[in-house]
């Protein structure tokens, strides 16, 4: 990957002694949100302070993984993920956040250590066949799934990110052994392998399996299309870590010359507008209170109510979760 033309031009600038001030004050942020979703948020952010930004789209892996090779000479000020794995594996590469930041988001997302904020959530949900599948005859606990009755019927996605987190929570919570006990009796009962969280919803709704392993905010963009779209989404029973909740967030690079401007872009990402945004457009969770709810999502509430306890700062052992993975033969 390479930098943004804006960043190069910049960087010559500064080699030459000019323009040093405005370089300065452009905010560096690398992103493993989509383009797709941020950059109009980005767009306005821009536009509401005057302050200029020079983003870096990956993935939050990829991201992630430059972060720590760059080190102190990391020209980034913030970096913006899509899971909260990579936020804690990064916690000593973030500047602590000011006094009282994670109390601005509700309890379920909060950073205990405060060197990274949420900014979304999103939870880990079962969707399935509205015309096979009747809601009253859903798994209560994602072990349930290994059952014979679910043979060849459900989906899911091994190397998809989200589904790596939640991998990694569930041996967190259950431990190595109980996690690769459930893969291999996923594996046995001829669970099928799709790429990401779309093409199993799309799967479903081909009547090639009845039922997939997703995040929340994948179904609302099919069923915005067709009121009539053959798959809805469930939640399986109070506590399972099949209801992972899963959270974007933001830190602050400790090695940033800019951080009042990178706090700046924070304290915007948890304001009420950028909060809408991002539930209203990217069917996501608001962290904070006072945002209108999206009309397909679960309450705050519910959520909070149905999550498993786990920190999310402790999934960040993507390796162990990937070795396991590659174990089972599944990667």
């Amino acid at each position: 990957m390479t930098f943004a033309p804006g960043k190069f031009a910049a960087g010559i600038a500064l080699a030459l002694g000019i323009g040093s001030m405005a370089a300065a004050d452009t905010l560096t942020i690398y992103s493993g949100r989509g383009e797709a979703l941020v950059a109009p948020l980005i767009a306005q952010f821009e536009a509401e302070t005057g302050i200029k930004t020079d983003v870096r789209y990956g993935s939050t892996s990829e991201m992630a993984a430059l972060l720590q090779e760059e080190g102190a000479n990391s020209p980034a000020d913030l970096f913006w993920a899509q899971d909260a794995g990579a936020l804690g594996a990064l916690a000593p590469v973030f500047a602590e956040l000011a006094a009282g930041e994670n109390e601005k988001v509700l309890e379920v997302f909060r950073d205990p250590s405060n060197k990274w904020v949420a900014t979304s959530g999103r939870t880990r949900v079962l969707v399935y066949s509205t015309e096979r599948v009747e809601p009253g005859a859903l798994p209560a606990k994602i072990t349930d799934l290994t059952d014979a009755k679910y043979k060849g019927r459900v989906a899911w996605a091994p190397t998809n990110g989200s589904f790596q987190a939640f991998v990694t929570a569930f041996r967190l919570t259950h431990g190595d052994e109980a996690t690769k006990a459930w893969l291999e009796g996923m594996i046995a009962n001829d669970t099928k392998v799709y790429k990401n969280n779309g093409t199993q919803i799309e799967a479903i709704a081909a009547g090639e399996v009845d039922y997939g392993l997703v995040n929340n905010y994948y179904l609302g963009r099919y069923t915005a299309k067709d009121d009539a779209f053959p798959v809805d989404q469930a939640h399986f029973e109070a506590g399972d870590i099949g209801n992972l909740v899963l959270v974007a967030g933001a830190g602050i690079v400790g090695t940033s010359a800019n951080k009042e401007n990178a706090q700046k872009f924070i304290d915007y990402l948890l304001s009420p507008a950028a909060q809408q945004f991002i539930t209203l457009q990217g069917n996501e969770y608001p962290v904070v209170t006072g945002v209108i709810p999206h009309a397909t999502l679960e309450s705050l509430e519910a959520v909070q109510a149905i999550s498993p306890k786990v920190d999310v700062n402790q999934i960040g052992d993507l390796e162990g979760t990937l070795a396991l993975l590659r174990e089972v033969g599944l990667l």
